[in-house]
């Protein structure tokens, strides 16, 4: 009965499993554990590594019974092999003795089936259904959240121009963060960005992805698995006939592929045809291709569209280039301020000028740690994928320009939350009883949000309409935690990038004091490259400022933007 010890040892294991199980179900009734849009907020991401913890863990245990079971079976193995070894020395001399006749019948039937029993017990089976308990207690990523992940990724890439063969190796802007990626990882993230359409950045990786292909020796992806995915996406891009070159090459490696072959005799038809026609344009001695100039490109006017130039300038902010004149620089100045607040002349303020048309200021040491951490544990539990208001009907939804989680604190929660609101009012001199709450966000993987402004446009007739509390004349932007690389906050039309402190916080007034709205202080939170990014800020509403930032005698506004 030796040989059904390997089952009683990995039935011991699953009841150690199984009590695993039952705590974090019971664990499960406790908490609350959000399954999507992970890659959204890292703060939901850290968690992941729990997961990870109790996934090896769970593994380790398996490939324990497993390695068990084969020992069982590789001792009963030597042991048939050294009495068969024994018997065929003599075989009829080995048989005529009734107890070696007797010990091979039973070696072929009943020990055998004990054998054959052991074989056949799947040790596996418990623990798979352990993973599926694990599913329901602990945050596991989706699909999503790879391919959001990917995206991230890209944005990244195309953000900070990251050279391709420098992120493989995990290296970003030249400082080394992590291990490299292996031909796998590469062909991978190339796969999500095929997923999307975009066959751009699937060559970039699918090429990485064959360079490091010829110098890897444990390799989980094949050649003819780049070739499939870098061939077509060639073609999309515009190149046929390396294309077709691609193509034939997978075919060299796997004849039968029926894609491939169709491919193949599409790009040969394509190609025959082009050349057809070129034959023919040549025929009047002309070698002008006629330009279409007939085309219309549509723009969508919505507000967080933005056309190339501005695009270009938030990306040059973000890489902290774009810079202003030293000659513009020398007119801004630091200084302590007390605004006028009682409070603030004991304890006054350093103020940090950023610009002043718009007049955008940081002020330095606003919040303490004690108050980021307590704000960061009332939040996490609430947070949710960021949302934007629609333009046009006024409700709120998320959107792919804007990547974080968010979550939202009255001034009743905490001793901190109000104080912080008396200490945007210090600040600001503004009143604080029609702002809104305090919004806390996380930033995910390469997590953004592209120029937008924070004010209602006149053309957004339903913008804060349920707040009944006007447009937003202000806001204040607090920093609560330093990110390593990237995350600025960056106003493209005037050229400025505010780089995230701990324990800061901007200002600036998205109106003029006319209550117009002012364009120039259009903003962005450009990509997270590493590290972890937490802001919290105050959306001041226009009602109740009518005397603390009344109208000026005349219009302070542009009269046209």
């Amino acid at each position: 009965m030796q040989l059904f010890t390997t089952m009683n040892l990995s039935k011991a294991h699953m009841r150690s499993g199984a009590l695993w199980t039952t705590l974090l179900l019971a664990l499960a009734a406790c908490f609350h554990m959000a399954r999507s849009e992970l890659f959204t907020a890292l703060a939901d991401m850290e968690e992941l590594m729990e997961t990870e913890v109790v996934l090896i863990t769970n593994l380790e245990k398996y490939i324990r019974v497993q390695e068990e079971k084969l020992e069982r079976l590789r001792r009963k193995s030597l042991e048939y092999q050294r009495e068969h070894a024994e018997a065929a020395k003599d075989i009829s001399a080995y048989l005529s003795n009734p107890v070696n006749a007797f010990l091979l019948l039973k070696r072929l039937t009943t020990d055998w089936r004990e054998v054959e029993s052991l074989m056949s017990y799947d040790v596996g089976a418990d623990f798979l259904e352990n993973v599926t308990n694990y599913r329901d207690v602990l945050k596991f990523p989706s699909d999503e959240d790879l391919n959001g992940a990917a995206v991230a990724l890209m944005r990244l890439q195309d953000t900070y121009k990251l050279n391709t063969a420098s992120v493989a190796r995990g290296e970003l802007n030249g400082v080394q963060y992590s291990t490299e990626m292996s031909a796998g990882d590469c062909f991978e993230l190339g796969r999500q960005m095929y997923l999307n359409g975009d066959y751009y950045h699937t060559m970039l990786w699918m090429r990485e992805a064959m360079d490091r292909l010829s110098h890897e020796v444990n390799r989980t992806t094949t050649k003819a698995d780049v070739l499939e995915y870098l061939a077509f996406s060639t073609f999309k891009e515009g190149n046929m006939q390396t294309a077709l070159v691609m193509t034939n090459e997978l075919l060299e490696l796997v004849p039968n592929h029926e894609r491939a072959i169709g491919n193949k005799a599409y790009y040969e038809k394509e190609l025959e045809k082009e050349a057809t026609q070129k034959a023919l344009r040549g025929d009047d001695g002309s070698e002008n291709v006629p330009v279409d100039t007939t085309t219309q490109i549509r723009t969508d006017m919505g507000p967080n569209a933005y056309d190339t130039s501005e695009r270009k300038l938030y990306e040059q902010l973000c890489r902290g280039e774009a810079n202003r004149t030293i000659e513009y620089l020398s007119k801004l100045s630091c200084r302590y301020v007390t605004n006028e607040s009682a409070f603030l002349k004991l304890a006054p303020l350093k103020l940090e000028e950023a610009h002043l048309k718009p007049y955008i200021v940081i002020y330095h040491d606003v919040m303490s740690d004690k108050e980021i951490e307590v704000i960061k544990r009332l939040a996490k539990p609430r947070f949710r994928r960021a949302t934007v208001q629609n333009y046009k009907t006024g409700e709120l939804e998320v959107a792919n320009y804007r990547i974080s989680k968010s979550a939202w604190l009255k001034d009743e929660e905490h001793p901190y939350i109000k104080s912080i609101g008396q200490r945007v009012e210090d600040m600001t001199g503004l009143s604080q009883t029609t702002a809104e709450e305090l919004q806390v966000v996380n930033y995910g993987i390469g997590g953004h949000y592209e120029p937008h402004f924070d004010f209602a446009r006149r053309e957004e007739k339903n913008a804060f309409k349920s707040l009944g509390t006007g447009n937003r004349i202000a806001t204040v932007l607090f920093y609560m935690s330093d990110v390593a690389q990237g995350g600025a906050t960056v106003f493209p039309s005037i050229r400025t990038a505010l780089w995230p402190k701990k324990g800061t916080a901007a200002f600036w007034y998205n109106l003029h004091a006319s209550g117009n709205g002012d364009y120039a202080t259009r903003h962005a939170a450009c990509p997270v490259l590493t590290g972890t990014k937490w802001v919290s800020n105050k959306w001041i509403h226009e009602r109740g400022q009518e005397f603390r930032r009344p109208c000026e005698l005349q219009p302070d506004h542009p009269e046209e933007f």
